[in-house]
């Protein structure tokens, strides 16, 4: 049953890359430059939004949701890892809310292990030792 779902995700995104690549085409030469750019992205974002309807159980994505009004980029990096997953056939099963919280916290570990911290040396200039080498002058 996973499989098949799996399957009909595949399927409906083959179908959008089609229409994508039939679309283009044909827009292109109708002067309809800014509409199809929209008119994709508009795409891109359903075609995620169902696929993460297939693989998120109602209580992930609600939690998911509110992520996404407090850190949209936090949000769309863990839907990515989502998808990914999905698409390389390692989900088994639905995501839980509580598995959805252990990809937040690998997330977020991995953001603070990709931090830099700068420390400076506090005292630069000419230390009480180094007066004596100038008072002669």
């Amino acid at each position: 049953m996973d499989d098949a779902e799996l399957e009909k995700i595949r399927k409906a995104r083959l179908e959008q890359l089609k229409a994508q690549g039939g679309a283009g085409g044909g827009g292109g030469g109708s002067g309809g430059g800014k509409g199809a750019p929209e008119q994709r992205q508009q795409q891109e974002d359903e075609a995620r939004k169902a696929m993460l309807n297939q693989i998120l159980e109602p209580e992930a994505a609600d939690r998911l949701g509110r992520i996404r009004m407090v850190k949209e980029t936090r949000s769309t990096e863990v839907e990515n890892r989502l998808i990914m997953l999905a698409q390389s056939g390692q989900l088994r099963q639905k995501v839980t809310e509580e598995q959805l919280k252990e990809l937040l916290t690998a997330v977020a570990d991995n953001k603070e292990e990709e931090k830099i911290v700068v420390s400076r040396r506090k005292g630069w200039g000419l230390d009480d030792d180094d007066d004596d080498l100038f008072a002669d002058l």
